[in-house]
C-alpha cells in the first residue's frame, strides 16, 4: 500500500505542477459571479469543449493541459465540496489560513 501511495503521488504531483491546477486557479481568482462548486473541473471541461473565454467566465486562464488536469481537479473539487457549498449558500465559516 505504501508503494502504491508513493507511485500515485509521483504521478499526480508533476501533473498538478505542469498543468497549473484549475481548481486552485479558479478559487484564487475571486471573480464575482464565477462558478464555485466544481469550479476547476468545470474550467477544464469548458476548455476541452472549445470554450473561447475562460477568463471572462471563470476569472482564470485554463490550464495548458486540461485533459491531464481534469482528474486532479475533480478530486480536489470533491474534497473542497463542503466549503464551496457553504460559500454558495452564504454560510460564514470564518476560516483563516497562514501565520
Amino acid at each position: 500500500m505504501n508503494r502504491l501511495a508513493i507511485r500515485l503521488c509521483s504521478v499526480l504531483l508533476p501533473l498538478l505542477l505542469l498543468s497549473g491546477c484549475g481548481t486552485v486557479r479558479t478559487l484564487d481568482a475571486g471573480k464575482p459571479g464565477a462558478p464555485i462548486v466544481y469550479s476547476g473541473t468545470r474550467l477544464d471541461w469548458y476548455s476541452l469543449n472549445g470554450g473561447c473565454c475562460p477568463v471572462d467566465r471563470f476569472g482564470a486562464e485554463a490550464p495548458r493541459y486540461a485533459a491531464l488536469d481534469l482528474p486532479a481537479s475533480l478530486l480536489l473539487d470533491t474534497l473542497l465540496l463542503p466549503f464551496s457549498l457553504a460559500a454558495v449558500l452564504g454560510v460564514g465559516l470564518n476560516v483563516q489560513g497562514g501565520l
